[in-house]
């Protein structure tokens, strides 16, 4: 049950890339993509961790309510 679990979030973590554009705007290159993960995971290590949260949230929201 795990691992079914555990590829779910997987293929809906994939979508989400897809929902951002993210791999059209990189040409599908695996290493932008990484490198934009990394740059958000430190960004959200910093001193404005719940500003960034929060803005990244209501844009996360207002992009599902577009659909």
């Amino acid at each position: 049950m795990k691992r079914r679990e555990r590829t779910r979030q997987l293929i809906e973590l994939g979508g989400l890339v897809a929902k951002a554009d993210l791999i059209e705007l990189t040409g599908d290159d695996r290493a932008v993509l990484l490198g934009l993960l990394i740059e958000a995971a430190a960004t959200l290590r910093g001193e404005a961790r719940a500003q960034q949260l929060l803005l990244c949230r209501r844009r996360g929201r207002r992009a599902f309510a577009e659909d």
